[in-house]
Parts: C-alpha cells; sequence; structure tokens
C-alpha cells in the first residue's frame, strides 16, 4: 500500500503522518474518489487475465481507457496542425476585409460629409 504510518503518535494517540506521506494519502483519496484507482484496477486485471499478452501493454491500457492509439495522435496532431494553418489564413483574410470595410465606410462618410458642405445657403432647397 502507499501508504505507511509512522509508528511515532501525537499526544492524542493519532498516528503522525510525515508531510511526504500525507500527501500521497491526500493523492490516493483523489484518485479513489474520482474513480481513476477504479478504471486503472480494471484495465490491469484485464490485462492480467489476457491468455495472449499483447505486444505492448500501454497500447493496451490506451485502448482500454479509451486514449488514442500512438497512430490516432500522430493523425490528430497533423489534422490539428492542418486546421490551424487555416485558421490562420482565414483570420487573416478576415481582417484584410475588415480593414476594407472601415476604408470604405471612412471613404464613404468623407464624401458625405463633403456632398453636405458643397450646399450653400442659397442652395438649400435644391440638396
Amino acid at each position: 500500500m502507499w501508504l505507511s504510518y509512522s509508528s511515532k503518535t501525537t499526544d492524542l494517540g493519532i498516528p503522525n503522518l510525515s508531510e511526504k506521506e500525507a500527501k500521497k494519502e491526500a493523492f490516493r483519496k483523489y484518485l479513489e474518489s474520482s474513480g481513476a484507482l477504479d478504471a486503472l484496477t480494471k484495465v490491469l486485471v484485464a490485462l492480467y487475465e489476457q491468455n495472449d499478452k499483447p505486444s505492448s501493454a500501454i497500447d493496451f491500457i490506451q485502448q482500454k481507457i479509451g486514449g488514442p492509439t500512438l497512430s490516432e495522435y500522430e493523425k490528430l496532431q497533423t489534422e490539428f496542425s492542418d486546421l490551424q494553418i487555416r485558421y490562420n489564413e482565414l483570420l487573416a483574410a478576415h481582417q484584410e476585409k475588415s480593414r476594407e470595410y472601415e476604408e470604405l465606410k471612412n471613404t464613404h462618410i468623407q464624401a458625405s460629409l463633403n456632398d453636405s458642405t458643397r450646399c450653400t445657403t442659397e442652395d438649400a432647397p435644391k440638396c
């Protein structure tokens, strides 16, 4: 077991755990409460019960826990890289279109201002 109690006790007769032992106990409780201990135990039991042991225990464990195999992981990394490149391309295109839009908007506003200043008081009814 992970936890070994010190032979020393406190004044109340409670075993005195060292800081390292206390951390181990807290981590064990965390693994137990999160279900990780059960999941790992089940996978290790399944591996133990295999008549024909797999060539890679790690691949077996990953497969049973639900993680991707090495080839699946590499494929996902490649797909992620491709998507990151595509995202960056789309972001750059969006930024360019936004800049063009702002320029057109500013040109339109300036043109509207120029048109309104051309009207004099005499031409007001025509404007």
